[in-house]
């Protein structure tokens, strides 16, 4: 296809470093006004590359099932290099992602979740232990306290200690900080400048973490190499591929922060939007106590008893249609494609629009309200709900996410009786990459 060939859908004609600053500001508000201009597709143009939203589920489709040689995720995801690492899962593309995925797959097993509910209801009993009594406060930061908890037990195997506690302080440090700014994930603003700039200082936060878990990997291989332990670090330890071959210490350390940024500020923000919905619509929240108490009762959850919980479950996943922690999902082409009736070039990034898609009209009607209801028939499909990603991309870690929210949901539900401030507006903030509730999502316990 040459470059006359090509054709791009329509989209803004302003500078691409102007189209970049609108994402930045308002990504929701750039993406609803060119739909609704444009349609089912259209081009956004940021200085590096050119991106093509769809929220159309025929072409969804296609990007998800076609030649994973053409759609390139790991291209797509780039921007998370700085964070992640050159060996993160969500980076590379080809033979290399086949092989990480197949590494980290058992220790996300169906069966391997259940191991992990005692951890995420214990940590969660003990950090509702210091919530205020009739005194509105922001459960965001409280959720974002048990998720990385449970990443500090359950994926690296630390409970207690002076290293567990220096890095679960430097690993908030930087997830705060990173995501208050969004310049470090910019690719022309990732320079140092004699230590003194955004990206200079985030280097030097990332530096101290690395010298943590390469210290602890270490130990462990020089030690028992995880026997005996159930934690995700342990069981990638003794993971090895087709070819007998273990992960490297980097290979770890950059699947263990790829597990860390996928797990922790994504599900503490969903939480806290789940909390929103379902405090502000009270017929949904009783609906969803009085199953607890007919599938719990009195005593905490235990594991079988969360896949009984289906209102819950409902409640989490049309949370995730209404407010997905990211609002597109990326693939860089690297072949032309032909998509919607347009002639796509290579080096082009097709970005299918969770926000957009999950929200059409067509296929959730009154796509504004919160109705759990439509998630109990089960009539949807990977093509026009995606949160997680889809085709052999989608996140391998949504089901321990979306088991993690429901035990929390079940913990503080069953323990306490919450509600929302008599003045509580809530609307979506930029958090770095992802979207949260603006005030943190206030609530009062009773």
């Amino acid at each position: 296809m040459s470059l006359a060939e090509t054709r791009l859908p329509p989209g803004p004609r302003t500078p691409s470093a102007l189209q970049l600053a609108q994402f930045i500001r308002d990504r929701l508000g750039i993406l609803d006004r060119c739909a609704e201009r444009y349609g089912e597709f259209f081009t956004i143009r940021f200085p590096w590359e050119t991106l093509v939203f769809t929220s159309n589920p025929d072409a969804v489709k296609q990007i998800f099932t076609g030649d994973p040689a053409i759609y390139f995720a790991g291209q797509g995801n780039d921007i998370l290099r700085p964070f992640l690492g050159d060996y993160s899962v969500l980076l590379l593309d080809g033979a290399e992602h086949l092989r990480q995925r197949r590494l980290l797959l058992p220790p996300f097993h169906g069966e391997r979740m259940l191991a992990y509910a005692d951890v995420m209801r214990d940590v969660t009993l003990a950090e509702i232990e210091r919530w205020p009594r009739g005194t509105a406060f922001p459960i965001h930061a409280s959720m974002q306290e048990i998720t990385l908890e449970v990443i500090m037990r359950a994926v690296f195997g630390m409970v207690s200690g002076e290293r567990h506690d220096r890095l679960r302080s430097s690993l908030q440090q930087l997830l705060e900080e990173s995501s208050r700014s969004i310049l470090v994930f910019l690719p022309f603003l990732q320079f140092n400048l004699g230590g003194l700039t955004p990206y200079a200082r985030f280097r030097r936060r990332m530096d101290d973490i690395d010298r943590m878990l390469f210290e602890e990997i270490a130990e462990r291989r020089a030690t028992d190499n995880g026997a005996g332990r159930n934690d995700i670090l342990s069981l990638l330890l003794q993971a090895v591929d087709e070819d007998g071959r273990p992960m490297s210490p980097q290979e770890l350390r950059d699947e263990l922060l790829t597990l860390l940024v996928a797990g922790h500020e994504t599900s503490a923000t969903s939480l806290a939007w789940i909390f929103y919905y379902l405090l502000k619509d009270r017929e949904i929240l009783e609906g969803v106590r009085a199953e607890l108490r007919q599938v719990v009762g009195e005593g905490p959850i235990r594991p079988e008893q969360v896949k009984e919980l289906r209102l819950l479950d409902a409640s989490v996943k049309e949370t995730a249609r209404l407010r997905p922690i990211l609002v597109f999902v990326a693939r860089r082409l690297q072949q032309p494609v032909e998509l919607g009736g347009y002639s796509l070039p290579a080096g082009v990034t097709v970005a299918p629009c969770i926000h957009l898609t999950q929200r059409r009209p067509d296929l959730y009607p009154e796509p504004d309200a919160f109705r759990p209801q439509r998630f109990l028939d089960g009539k949807q499909t990977p093509y026009d709900y995606f949160p997680f990603g889809g085709g052999a991309r989608r996140c391998l870690g949504m089901a321990f996410a979306q088991f993690e929210m429901k035990v929390v949901l079940a913990t503080v539900l069953s323990q306490l009786d919450l509600e929302l401030p008599a003045d509580s507006d809530v609307y979506p903030v930029r958090r770095a990459i992802t979207l949260a509730p603006s005030d943190g999502t206030r609530v009062i316990v009773h």
